[in-house]
């Protein structure tokens, strides 16, 4: 009788042990989804700020900026400076001049992109200052074609082309046109540089299915240090706000401080700014991928 109550008070605290271990469970379960639950939003988080950083990161090269030299190919002031500088350019280089050949080869080798300078008629302005094989308004349509393809052809390496002065040339349709033409059959774009607020240059590119690019700032217009550095906080300011910028320095006279302004100021940009040549702003923004009519000697 005895062996029979202790028989049944075991099952009986079997069967409480039991309830009280499924009563267990659920706190168990919803303790264990708190804790994971914890452990994925603290993973979210961590990819998220991840990710964060990855699109700021992205977001900062995304701002570019573009910067041309001018009036290469005569040995002027800052030439040197100018090739020696640590960051991406462009390097415009005037035809026919006594180290167009010789800046040209030295700017491919530093990786630079080179573009013809092409001389070309201004409204104002002495006439010595455009150089050999320059365009003027009075001449004929085969005399404008021939003074193109000859620069194409004295500037080894050159991508695409600039108009040295010709605030009147850029106003002219007749003879742009046939430029712009020249251009896309040897397989180059064209960078007004916006010496006219008048310029038919963006209208009749994009009409010819060319990339309509256009210069955003003059860096050098006053040849002071301090302007000169003025108009590079004007440059990252516009890339920061557009995601990028075109802006043109020249050498010469102020050549010497214009590259002094762009090796100090370089590093601090590109905290906020990435330096590309004018053929990678064309690539990524119009998706620009020349197919030559005519065979070139620059490429």
């Amino acid at each position: 009788m005895k062996s029979s109550k202790t028989s049944r008070w075991g099952m009986c605290m079997k069967t409480a042990g039991l309830v009280l271990l499924l009563a267990a469970v659920p706190a168990f379960g919803a303790s264990a989804q708190q804790s994971y639950g914890a452990y994925a939003d603290s993973k979210t988080f961590l990819e998220q700020g991840q990710h964060g950083e990855a699109a700021q990161k992205a977001a900062k090269k995304e701002k570019k900026v573009a910067v041309i030299i001018d009036d290469f190919g005569n040995g002027q002031g800052g030439t040197q400076e100018m090739l020696s500088l640590p960051i991406k350019l462009t390097v415009a280089i005037m035809p026919f001049l006594p180290t167009t050949q010789t800046d040209a080869e030295l700017a491919h080798q530093k990786g630079y992109d080179v573009i013809v300078h092409m001389p070309m008629e201004p409204k104002h302005g002495n006439p010595k200052w455009l150089g050999p094989g320059a365009i003027t308004s009075k001449m004929s349509d085969e005399e404008v074609r021939r003074k193109v393809e000859e620069a194409i052809d004295n500037v080894p390496h050159a991508i695409g082309m600039n108009n040295h002065m010709g605030s009147k040339i850029t106003g002219d349709e007749r003879i742009m046109s046939i430029v712009l033409q020249v251009c896309r059959e040897r397989g180059l774009f064209f960078v007004d540089s916006k010496t006219n607020y008048h310029s038919v240059v963006g209208k009749l590119a994009a009409n010819m299915g060319m990339p309509p690019v256009a210069n955003h700032i003059f860096l050098d217009d006053s040849h002071t240090v301090s302007h000169i550095a003025k108009q590079m906080k004007a440059v990252e300011a516009y890339a920061l706000e557009h995601d990028n910028c075109i802006t043109i320095g020249h050498v010469g006279t102020q050549g010497k401080k214009t590259a002094e302004v762009l090796k100090n100021v370089a590093p601090k940009m590109q905290e906020h700014v990435s330096f590309v040549g004018i053929s990678d702003l064309v690539r990524d923004i119009w998706g620009w991928q020349p197919s030559p009519i005519l065979p070139s000697n620059n490429n």
